[in-house]
């Protein structure tokens, strides 16, 4: 008997076996439409204006400079091997190689960007003495060689400078090889063989980007999204891996993570998806490209279930070499915040995009981050010249991030710190100095008892101390911490025409804010006097019309709030005193003070601020951008999630059910992240910059 199906002549259809890219299943296999071909035409040409490409000069010029680096370290290590006794043989066949990673090696790189190099030298050549010590005197006496700054003693040990104009990080690692080959693997594992913990961080540069191009389904598709988001992370103010953010390494695993979920997608669907996906993302669900490698040569690798302080890691992004690390433990809360808050403004402007309501510049609007707080930090760094401010806001910079985790620790979380990874410069200023800005906010939500104030002032001795520590330091190094209000921003901020908004405007969040408080009483502790509050006829408080009035540490009154200069004990020759007092808008009589302090602030000080660039009070939104009103932003995402979840059911997947599987091999769904708010109440009680009063409530 013949069956129907042979009558037919036709077979059952047999099932395609889906590719798969990472550690699960594509969410989407879908491939463009002709308007997401054109779309991503014009993205790429919008990058292309925007200046992020090399031009051939810049591209040959680069390849130039690293083949005279390559010709310096080879002279290098014939010298020392000759030097060490070794035959004529071992002389001519001793070489060093020449690597490139980071944005150089993924072939994202733009104009200026520093180009990132790893040298790998034979067993007998060291880091401390051989590299920093012999390297960097005959680099120093090039004449093409500029800015040269060893830091031998960073996580990963570099040493910077510019080589005829082009920014080099240059990263040494010594292999257990007496000749390193010329074609050398660096993929390969054995290279790991009998090295110590900084050569394997060198060494993971370069096997971590060969290993993204490797994992990802379409190279060319990956470049132009890692691209496009890089640019918007610059312009967002969240592209900063040493203040907490995510740098460069962070957002290539992130992009390539995505196009691993969508194969067949083309750079403006993926750069979408890419918002869809990490705005849904359940931290600290970590992203992986690939399964951990089990412990081989014995380093540590990435594991909450052996290493209690991976357990802690609010962000994990972690690399797909071994030995696996997170590439993002400098995440924290606050910084957190921060950026998820920035991926839910790229998603709605997205939509916008895909619905052709805005066009693709609307993505990349800087971030407004001095219309958007209305209390910051202020932090002047200072040194005798030019090239001692560079090593100096280095380390600086580099200690910010916990000055961020010491006021979360503090204040448990209810003080919210936005630290700005952008270094500004006082141009009117004869000494050399820059500063950094971090803006302060109550949390929202938090309910604060009346008369509360938050005491950091031993946090930022806690900083003080921990900056003081800089090994390299030198007379006139000189940091000042002090407490700023939005109008009391120094110009130099400021964009060209650019000016703080007379009349913020108030969302009814806000409104209601006030309204509960518009008679509360508050007073500040050092002097004890008290402030009524009342509400003039158009809903303002009384006393915004007249000059502030602060009490100093003499008990006299001040125009201004207390704003005294936070300086180590050594004393600067290079630049006074007095001109950071003026830079700051520090009052004469509180030059002299050798500590820091932030004024008790008012019960609308630190708050949910708002501004002209706000567009609604919902808690998700960034207050001072141009982001959608909450109700839109609420509707978008859930417009999106079920968009997100249906697309995925074509393949008999939900979303979330993907991604607690992607995370299942290393048991990391559902890890408890360690407490942040345990605290020292003696040193909290014992160290004091200011008390900040946050009477008000959300």
């Amino acid at each position: 008997m013949v069956s129907s199906e042979g009558l037919s002549g036709s077979t059952p259809p047999v099932a395609v076996p889906v590719e798969q890219y990472g550690v699960t299943k594509p969410i989407s296999m879908a491939g463009p439409t002709e308007a997401d071909i054109q779309r991503s035409r014009e993205l790429e040409k919008f990058l292309v204006e925007a200046g992020l490409y090399d031009s051939e000069e810049e591209t040959a010029k680069r390849e130039e400079v690293l083949g005279r680096i390559q010709d310096i370290v080879t002279d290098w290590v014939k010298q020392l091997t000759r030097l060490r006794g070794y035959t004529g043989q071992m002389v001519e066949d001793a070489k060093a190689v020449i690597l490139t990673f980071g944005s150089y090696r993924l072939g994202v790189h733009g104009p200026g960007s520093d180009v990132d190099t790893l040298c790998v030298g034979p067993s007998y050549v060291n880091r401390e003495e051989d590299f920093f010590f012999v390297l960097h005197n005959i680099l120093a006496e090039r004449e093409e060689v500029t800015e040269l700054q060893p830091v031998p003693d960073a996580h990963v040990p570099v040493m910077k400078f510019k080589f005829d104009g082009i920014s080099i990080d240059l990263l040494y690692a010594s292999i257990s090889l007496l000749v390193v080959p010329q074609d050398l693997d660096i993929s390969d594992v054995s290279v790991l063989y009998n090295v110590d913990e900084p050569t394997v961080r060198s060494l993971n540069g370069c096997r971590v980007a060969d290993q993204i191009l490797k994992l990802v389904p379409n190279a060319e598709h990956f470049r132009t999204t890692l691209r496009c988001l890089k640019f918007w992370a610059k312009r967002r103010g969240v592209y900063s891996n040493v203040t907490g953010f995510l740098g460069g390494v962070n957002w290539a695993l992130l992009v390539a993570r995505v196009c691993q979920l969508y194969p067949n997608a083309v750079p403006i669907m993926l750069v979408s998806r890419f918002f869809r996906v990490f705005t849904q993302w359940r931290w600290p669900n970590p992203v992986m490209l690939c399964a951990i490698e089990e412990d081989e040569l014995g380093f540590s690798v990435w594991d909450p279930r052996k290493n209690p302080r991976d357990r802690t890691h609010l962000m994990p992004i972690i690399t797909p070499a071994y030995p696996c690390m997170n590439s993002s433990y400098n995440v924290s809360a606050s910084t957190l915040r921060v950026m998820t808050e920035q991926l839910k403004y790229g998603n709605n402007i997205c939509e916008e995009i895909q619905l052709n309501r805005v066009k693709w510049s609307a993505l990349f609007e800087p971030y407004l981050f001095f219309e958007s707080y209305k209390n910051y930090l202020q932090v002047d760094v200072v040194a005798a010249d030019a090239n001692d401010l560079r090593a100096w806001k280095g380390w600086v910079e580099s200690r910010l991030r916990q000055l961020t985790l010491m006021i979360e620790r503090v204040t448990y979380g209810k003080l919210q710190c936005h630290p700005y990874p952008h270094e500004y410069v006082d141009a009117s200023k004869p000494c050399a100095c820059c500063a950094f800005f971090m803006g302060l906010q109550r949390k929202q939500g938090e309910i604060v008892q009346e008369g509360q104030q938050f005491d950091i002032r031993g946090s930022v001795d806690e900083f003080r101390h921990s900056v003081s520590m800089y090994m390299y330091w030198k007379p006139g190094m000189e940091i000042h911490v002090s407490h700023i209000r939005r109008k009391q921003l120094p110009a130099y901020v400021l964009p060209d025409g650019y000016k703080h908004p007379r009349n913020p405007r108030v969302t009814p969040h806000h409104q209601s804010d006030k309204l509960s408080h518009n008679n509360h009483i508050a007073c500040t502790e050092s002097g004890g006097k008290c402030l009524k509050r009342k509400k003039d006829p158009e809903g303002e408080n009384s006393e915004h019309s007249k000059p502030e009035k602060r009490l100093n540490l003499d008990g006299s009154e001040s125009v201004s709030p207390e704003i005294i200069s936070c300086e180590l004990s050594r004393m600067s020759s290079g630049c006074s005193t007095s001109d950071l007092d003026e830079m700051n808008g520090v009052a004469e009589g509180n030059a002299s003070s050798n500590f820091s302090t932030i004024s008790s602030c008012s019960n609308e000080d630190i708050g949910n601020e708002s501004s002209e660039g706000s567009n609604g009070g919902d808690n998700g939104s960034i207050e001072g951008s141009t982001i959608p009103a909450s109700s839109r932003s609420d509707s978008c995402d859930a417009d999106s999630k079920s968009s997100l979840e249906d697309e995925h059911a074509d393949h008999n997947r939900v979303f979330e059910d993907g991604l607690q599987k992607e995370l299942e091999p290393n048991a990391a769904v559902g890890v408890v992240l360690k407490s942040m708010n345990e605290a020292d109440s003696e040193t909290v009680q014992n160290t004091v910059i200011s008390r900040l009063n946050l009477t008000s409530t959300a």
